[in-house]
C-alpha cells in the first residue's frame, strides 16, 4: 500500500447540510476507515480544527456564515494546521471559484458525489499534495 494512503487517518468535514454530512460520514468512517470530525459551519470548524489535528480538511464551498473559502483562509491564518484541503461543491460553484480551488486546495469533489468512491477520491487528491 502507498505510504501517502496510509498517512491519512483523520478527516475534518465541514458541511452545513445534515443529509450530506450523514452520507459523507458513512462513506468516510465506515467505508474508508477514517476518524471523522464533522462541523456544521466554519466557526465550529475553526474552534475544533487545531485540537483534532486532521490529515485532510474536506469543506463545502457554499455555507451560511463563513463560506468554505473563508473557513479555510481563517484556519490557515489563525491555526498551525497545514493539512491539505479539498472542497466539495456543485459544478457551477466550482467553475465560479476555480482560482480559489487551485490556490487554496488540492482539488474539488463535485456534488452529488459517489459515497463509495469518496474515500479513494480523497486519498488520491491528498497524495497529490506531496
Amino acid at each position: 500500500m502507498d505510504t501517502a494512503m496510509t498517512d491519512i487517518r483523520k478527516i475534518l468535514h465541514v458541511e452545513d447540510d445534515p443529509d450530506i454530512r450523514e452520507i459523507a460520514y458513512l462513506a468516510l468512517a465506515d467505508l474508508g476507515g477514517y476518524e471523522v470530525l464533522q462541523c456544521a459551519d466554519g466557526m465550529d470548524a475553526l474552534e475544533k480544527v487545531e485540537d483534532f489535528s486532521p490529515d485532510v480538511i474536506l469543506l463545502d464551498m457554499m455555507m451560511p456564515g463563513m463560506t468554505g473559502v473563508e473557513t479555510l483562509v481563517a484556519i490557515r491564518e489563525r491555526t498551525s494546521v497545514t493539512a491539505p484541503a479539498i472542497f466539495m461543491t456543485s459544478k457551477n460553484v466550482a467553475t465560479e471559484h476555480q482560482d480559489d480551488i487551485k490556490t487554496l486546495a488540492v482539488g474539488a469533489i463535485q456534488k452529488p458525489f459517489d459515497p463509495v468512491a469518496l474515500p479513494d477520491q480523497i486519498r488520491t487528491m491528498a497524495a497529490s499534495a506531496g
